[in-house]
């Protein structure tokens, strides 16, 4: 197999990679409108800029709990239905940045913690990725962190419907990484979507999975 297959690479030396590749680093852009968080593709980078003078920025944190099994897998919710932005979407636990946070890690282990009750006990945070900007003017800043099995999950149901688990391989292989695209003000934009069983992983939450890919599996 391929050195950067991730089916073909153990837990232990993905979070070497991890450790390796990522840093604690807050980038500008989290806060500064005139930094624009770069996607790759040329009309998101259009649709942020324009995004970005129209409205203010909403600095938010997410966390990536890798759970430390045998085989690797990544935690995700489902919103609840009811809740304003991005309702019955799956997303990583998180939320926007508040003022008593210490820091985008802290503000993600605490919504986490509020969530789905993972406790900080278990989590060793590792770094964070690279700045994610979406459509509705959040600018994220996912922290991966390893997970320690043994948790116990308390659901929160005004927040969360459901927490699952998915392997990392499949999240980590290209080849279930869809591309689709929709227009923005006239302009094509791409973005991911890794559809698993009966789940549906697609916008900011793929792109971001889409980011570590590339972070820890390309040179």
């Amino acid at each position: 197999m391929a050195v950067n297959d991730p089916a073909a690479i153990s837990s232990a030396e993905f979070f070497d990679r991890a450790r390796a590749r990522l840093r604690f680093d807050i980038p500008p852009g989290l806060t500064d409108p005139d930094e624009i968080p770069a996607s790759g593709d040329r009309g998101t980078d259009r649709m942020l800029a324009i995004l970005s003078r129209e409205q203010p920025i909403r600095p938010a944190a997410v966390l990536i709990p890798v759970i430390d099994r045998p085989e690797p897998t990544v935690l995700l919710t489902q919103r609840s239905a009811h809740l304003n932005d991005h309702a019955g979407q799956i997303s990583f636990p998180g939320g926007k940045i508040d003022a008593a946070d210490a820091s985008p890690l802290d503000a993600a282990l605490r919504e986490a913690e509020e969530e789905v009750g993972l406790t900080r006990p278990f989590v060793d945070p590792i770094g964070y990725l690279d700045l994610y900007g979406t459509s509705f003017g959040f600018r994220i800043l996912p922290t991966v962190a390893k997970v320690k099995p043994g948790f116990d999950l308390r659901i929160n149901a005004a927040e969360v419907d459901d927490a699952f688990e998915v392997p990392l391989a499949f999240l980590m292989n290209p080849a279930n990484h869809q591309l689709h695209s929709k227009e923005f003000r006239g302009v094509e934009r791409f973005y991911y979507a890794m559809p698993y069983n009966e789940r549906y992983i697609w916008g900011a939450t793929a792109g971001i999975l889409r980011v570590l890919y590339e972070r820890i599996f390309t040179p």
